[in-house]
């Protein structure tokens, strides 16, 4: 089993509370399956009636884990998380595959790059977006111990860097600051910022990278911290509009603090389909062309 499988497991077996339930997704679920017997529901290509299921089942004491493609997830089911899970504040996780760049040669109807505004936006909903599938292993424990409604965009990206190994909710990983550059990013991209970052300090920059795993609730101290550099900036493969862009600049509103921010994620429309990797060349979100970016933004401060 995967790490992830293995996690479930012993939460199924320690807690009579959980159960996994699938929309016809059991892509991270293979090995698990035959080994929790009736503790998992596969309900079909029925994102919400998944979700109807799952609040149901919360409401009896259950605590549901549910899996289905991103962008049907949140978007097919929307009102139903919103008014079966959200408006009770019920322990259902939500669990998207293939998340924004993730979403493996498909089109816009399958890419979800709105999720975390959607998700974001429904009182008392959980997002934790992991920076790859290791940050993804360490969170889950603490998610599934929490008894919030939770959104968790599912990472398969492997780890280029050793975690601080420790995960709190509502709080953001600092990996190092900086007083000339801090980047702020999460999910699928972070890899690519982890290694802009270095191309930038090739280049005499003093750069700060900071992993924002949490959106919701979100780590305002990392945002106003950030802020201190001389530029702060976003990378996230989601709309700029809404997304972790949106956050940075509430949370600036709110507290009065003013900044020289680059928001770099898709703006008025979605990615060309295709492999992660040419999605990367394609959109210029790679490391070289990210670290390209910020350098140009920086010298026109």
């Amino acid at each position: 089993m995967t790490e992830y499988e293995k996690i479930l497991n012993q939460f199924i077996e320690k807690d009579d509370r959980l159960m996994v339930l699938t929309a016809e997704n059991r892509a991270p679920l293979r090995n698990l399956v035959e080994k929790i017997g009736d503790r998992f529901l596969d309900t079909g290509i029925t994102e919400q009636a998944m979700i109807g299921i799952a609040a149901g089942l919360a409401l009896r004491g259950r605590k549901p884990v549910v899996h289905a493609l991103a962008a049907f997830l949140t978007m097919r089911a929307f009102e139903f998380i919103r008014t079966d899970v959200g408006i009770g504040g019920l322990p259902v996780k939500l669990v998207g595959w293939v998340p924004g760049i993730l979403s493996d040669a498909n089109g816009p109807t399958h890419q979800a790059i709105e999720d975390v505004s959607i998700m974001r936006g429904i009182p008392g909903m959980h997002v934790f977006c992991p920076s790859d599938f290791q940050d993804l292993i360490l969170g889950l424990p603490r998610v599934l111990e929490s008894e919030s409604p939770t959104y968790i965009r599912y990472n398969t990206i492997q780890s280029q860097y050793s975690h601080l190994g420790t995960f709190e909710l509502g709080k953001a990983e600092v990996l190092s600051e900086g007083n000339d550059v801090c980047i702020l990013s999460y999910g699928a991209l972070f890899s690519q910022a982890y290694q802009a970052v270095q191309f930038l300090r090739e280049e005499g920059l003093s750069v700060g990278l900071v992993n924002m795993r949490m959106l919701s609730p979100v780590d305002e101290k990392a945002i106003l911290n950030a802020a201190q550099s001389k530029l702060l900036v976003t990378i996230e493969d989601h709309f700029v509009r809404g997304g972790l862009a949106t956050i940075v600049a509430e949370t600036l509103v709110k507290h009065r603090q003013m900044a020289c921010t680059l928001n770099i994620g898709f703006d008025e429309r979605w990615f060309k389909p295709a492999l992660l990797q040419d999605v990367l060349t394609y959109e210029k979100l790679g490391a070289q062309d990210l670290a390209g970016r910020v350098l140009r933004a920086f010298r026109e401060i």
